[in-house]
């Protein structure tokens, strides 16, 4: 079956551009793994505007209500290759293929894991991904952020201002971030340093009790009691895929300009999976619903009309 828009990715980058694109009276299939995307598994939210306080699975069911009220049809499923033939696009999945005269890709970052006992099973329970979106819910309790970069020194700084105490557990001893995070972080008198360590167990049944460690120089190991566990060892964007077909950048990000654009005609990117510079949902909305519309005048250009403005009725 053929559709004027296929979106590739089921979060708030994805489901903005279905409503948007539905609005616009197209034909759009959204394909993904499953909907929400990373939302989905905040135990809850704080910032999304005119909600206080929600769980981020109610809020991405919320979204795809919203999304399938205006007719969108979803697909579970994994994009493999997208090939252009033409003017069209045929879109592979693991179980089938379609046909779209414009593409959207939104499907989003993928979370380094540490892949260590408890990681999985506790999630959303005390293990996070992102210390921005779930650190308000660890106030004067002690945390664990895990990681030598960039993301987990600002992890670790924020937190402070949080959390009771805050240990940043990182496998070398020389930092790989900035020096001067470094240095402000040596100025914070609740953080505690472990280096040269490997994280080996993430433990507690219901909710994170604590983190197992081993020294790799001495062996020694180290237990320490702990509320949260804050993984930021960096997001990978599984773009693999997509070499050849779309420009990257040198992170795996797909090169877009202002419009949302992709380096092929009739390709759009957006949220998180784009080369856009803050990674947080309502900027993944937000660049979602511009990809929409440029889907649409690009759509509305080819076949030779106008692309009508976005106030249309059920």
């Amino acid at each position: 079956m053929k559709y004027d828009i296929v979106i590739v990715g089921g979060g708030p980058a994805g489901l903005t551009s279905a409503i948007y694109a539905r609005r616009k009276e197209l034909s759009v299939l959204l394909i993904a793994k499953s909907v929400g995307g990373q939302a989905a598994i905040a135990h809850e939210v704080q910032n999304w505007p005119g909600i206080e306080s929600i769980e981020g699975f109610e809020l991405a069911q919320s979204w795809e209500k919203h999304a399938k009220s205006w007719g969108l049809e979803v697909v579970s499923d994994e994009v493999l290759a997208i090939e252009k033939i033409g003017d069209e696009f045929k879109v592979k999945t693991n179980s089938s293929e379609f046909l779209a005269d414009a593409v959207i890709l939104v499907f989003g970052l993928t979370p380094r894991d540490l892949g260590v006992p408890g990681e999985k099973e506790l999630i959303g329970k005390g293990v996070s991904y992102c210390a921005t979106c779930d650190g308000p819910f660890f106030k004067n309790k002690n945390v664990a952020v895990v990681g030598g970069g960039n993301s987990a020194l600002e992890a670790a700084n924020y937190l402070s201002r949080l959390a009771k105490q805050v240990y940043l557990l990182s496998d070398v001893c020389k930092s790989t971030g900035d020096a001067t995070a470094v240095d402000e972080l040596k100025k914070i008198n609740n953080i505690e340093v472990f280096c040269g360590i490997k994280v080996q167990e993430i433990t507690g049944a219901e909710k994170v009790a604590s983190i197992k460690m081993i020294n790799a120089e001495t062996s020694e190991a180290k237990e320490i009691a702990v509320d949260g566990v804050f993984i930021e060892i960096g997001h990978m964007p599984k773009t693999g895929w997509l070499k050849g077909t779309v420009e990257l950048n040198e992170r795996g990000e797909i090169k877009t300009d202002k419009s949302t654009k992709t380096s092929l005609d009739g390709v759009f990117a957006a949220g998180d999976c784009a080369d856009t510079g803050y990674k947080q949902m309502i900027i993944a909305a937000g660049e979602g619903a511009k990809a929409a519309l440029a889907a649409d005048k690009y759509l509305a250009a080819k076949r030779g009309l106008t692309a009508k403005p976005d106030w249309g009725k059920k």
